[in-house]
């Protein structure tokens, strides 16, 4: 399997990928909405992009669906419950469905609501797992839920999902956040040293264009969202909800930092 982060440079800050077999050349385009850059690097390779995925229905991921199909006759897929908010869609994907590209690639459909209730991650069946995880989980964050989202769906995403992927599980996101991230990290947990000394490396050296790819391991270092047991992290909430339990459960403090987070 291949993979190409394409840095778009909007002021969504969006990342596109092209997913291809060695074997083959063929390629799977997630969330093109720069399709111009995606078609470019494609036939920069020598690939044939036959599918498009996208990870939700937000338009900054949908957007460049129309002229990627028109230019190469690609096949859209999607969560099948967003037919009604996708145009298009060719196949729908549930939990568990496998999606494959050429001869040696195959990636599993994970359903993972919270940041809509329509939305797909892909985890790639190779040695070392990689994550394409659309707007659910960011580099050191999590999705919000405005655009027809829960914060409890995600909640119970990234308890009973992503938390239980292995660690050495790369993170592909929609979006380059991981400055912004983890500054609400070390706001929530100013002794995690591991975000200091991250967030003080990026500062000096951050560029999307080659963009620091994570691992779900240290994701768990650096992500206040799956820090849910910090003690720093709920006495910091305290201060900010002063009724909160004396022992908190996770799922309590994962919504409390993510209304924290809206607002931050």
């Amino acid at each position: 399997m291949i993979v190409r982060q394409i840095w778009t440079g909007n002021s969504y800050r969006n990342f596109n990928y092209l997913i291809a077999c060695p074997e083959t050349g063929e390629a799977l385009a997630v969330d093109p909405l720069d399709y111009k850059k995606c078609l470019a690097l494609a036939k920069e390779e020598g690939w044939e992009i036959t599918q498009i995925l996208n990870t939700h229905e937000h338009g900054d991921h949908t957007g460049g669906n129309g002229p990627m199909i028109e230019a190469t006759g690609a096949k859209l897929i999607a969560h099948q419950n967003a037919r009604d908010r996708i145009d298009g869609i060719d196949r729908g994907l549930s939990a568990g469905d496998v999606v494959k590209v050429g001869k040696s690639v195959e990636l599993l459909a994970l359903d993972t609501p919270g940041h809509t209730m329509s939305h797909i991650c892909l985890l790639s069946q190779t040695d070392t797992p990689a994550l394409f995880c659309g707007d659910t989980l960011f580099n050191a964050g999590a999705g919000n839920c405005h655009g027809g989202g829960h914060p409890e769906q995600l909640y119970d995403t990234f308890a009973s999902q992503l938390d239980g992927l292995p660690d050495g599980t790369l993170v592909y996101p929609g979006h380059d956040y991981i400055t912004g991230n983890l500054q609400f990290t070390l706001d929530r947990e100013p002794d995690n040293k591991k975000a200091a000394s991250l967030l003080k490396e990026l500062e000096a050296t951050h560029d999307p264009e080659r963009a620091l790819v994570t691992s779900l391991a240290r994701e768990k270092e650096i992500n206040t969202f799956f820090r849910l047991t910090s003690p720093t992290v709920i006495n910091r909430l305290r201060e900010a909800f002063p009724k909160l339990d004396e022992n908190p459960s996770p799922r309590e403090v994962f919504l409390k930092l993510r209304e924290l987070r809206n607002d931050w």
